[in-house]
């Protein structure tokens, strides 16, 4: 099994957004909007500054990808880079495809210069993310999520 890791262009928008269509039923049983999703997956594409996409293949053929967005740490004087929408087709899940993309995205983060570390936050329920997060090294935090999702007419 050959595994390739590149940064999404374009051409890769629908696939994305289709992942994440998946990802979200999945994970928790939530139908997302497919169409205002591809425009915020495009929107990244041609925004960098906000932050970029990974995908993988296996033997050429698109296997996951994830989405990088940035979060300034003032007591840090520096960014985080937060590791969001994750997604990685069954057939190759426990089959060190995330692990590489982490990699890439760890990598990457250490050459930025300005990087401090590496967050991601995962659904409560899902055991098996969590193993994942834990065996390559990631540590559950004491913090909480809290969020307020404005209504801007886009549902």
């Amino acid at each position: 099994m050959t595994v390739t890791i590149r940064r999404a262009t374009a051409r890769d928008a629908s696939l994305i957004a289709g992942f994440n269509v998946a990802m979200a039923q999945e994970s928790e049983d939530r139908a997302l909007d497919a169409a205002l999703l591809e425009q915020g997956v495009r929107h990244v594409l041609l925004e960098p500054g906000d932050g970029f996409y990974l995908v993988a293949e296996v033997n050429g053929q698109a296997a996951g990808s994830l989405l990088v967005t940035y979060e300034w740490s003032d007591w840090r004087n520096g960014r985080f880079w937060w590791v969001q929408s994750v997604y990685v087709l069954p057939e190759y899940r426990r089959r060190g495809v995330y692990s590489r993309m982490h990699a890439r995205v760890r990598e990457a983060a250490l050459a930025d210069g300005h990087a401090c570390g590496l967050r991601l936050y995962v659904e409560k329920d899902n055991t098996g993310a969590q193993a994942t997060y834990s065996h390559i090294g990631m540590q559950k935090t004491g913090y909480r999520l809290f969020e307020e999702e404005f209504d801007r007419g886009t549902s």
